[in-house]
């Protein structure tokens, strides 16, 4: 009998944790297996995704977005660039997310005469300057706010793996648009890892 109860206990709490992960990355909604990417941000390798490929070939959707200084950005006044978009999840993905965007802003590859890198958060803008009294190099990050989430749903990056929010925050996922504004690369890492050299060799090819 106690045997029988431990089998019948430990099935109970198998469903449970499956059940919750479910309800956690979906909020309640029709379960989706998102553990892939689960397991990727605990560690595993990182599963690069071209998507929502739709958009690969295409003109970007257009945007303007404001950075911390209220200056805008947009998709007339970047006309004749290469641009580097990093969607992510902002000030509560620390210290991932935080390192990603220091180190996209001081790689000169990132930050020339052709090409700009810009990172892409939900965040108010008032928050960023506690988080750069901390982190004082997020300072020299070109942060663009998209507090409506319009410019992240228009690009699809909402529903990536990399979410740890899915359907409300941007995860951790790249968006490379060439200088006539075509979108040529999309990837998503829900290892979080720092990307530089990927983007570096996916911008060799817009020559």
């Amino acid at each position: 009998m106690k045997t029988n109860i431990s089998i019948i206990t430990s099935v109970s709490i198998a469903v449970i944790v499956i059940g919750g992960s479910y309800l956690v990355n979906r909020g309640g909604s029709t379960p989706v297996d998102n553990t892939a990417g689960i397991d990727s941000m605990h560690g595993g390798a990182a599963v690069y995704s071209e998507l929502p490929s739709n958009l690969v070939g295409q003109p970007a959707p257009a945007f303007s977005l404001q950075d911390v200084n209220g200056k805008e950005f947009s998709t007339q006044n970047l006309k004749g660039k290469n641009i580097v978009l990093f969607f992510n999840e902002g000030l509560m993905c620390y210290p991932a997310c935080w390192n990603q965007i220091v180190a996209l802003a001081t790689d000169s590859r990132f930050n020339s005469a052709d090409t700009v890198a810009f990172s892409v958060v939900i965040d108010p803008v008032s928050d960023w300057q506690s988080a750069i009294r901390k982190m004082p190099d997020l300072g020299k990050a070109t942060v663009l706010f998209d507090n409506d989430k319009s410019v992240s749903q228009a690009f699809g990056m909402l529903t990536v793996k990399s979410s740890m929010h899915y359907g409300s925050y941007p995860g951790h996922s790249f968006v490379l648009i060439d200088k006539k504004g075509i979108v040529r690369f999309i990837f998503d890492d829900p290892n979080m890892g720092i990307d530089n050299e990927r983007v570096a060799a996916e911008l060799q090819k817009f020559n």
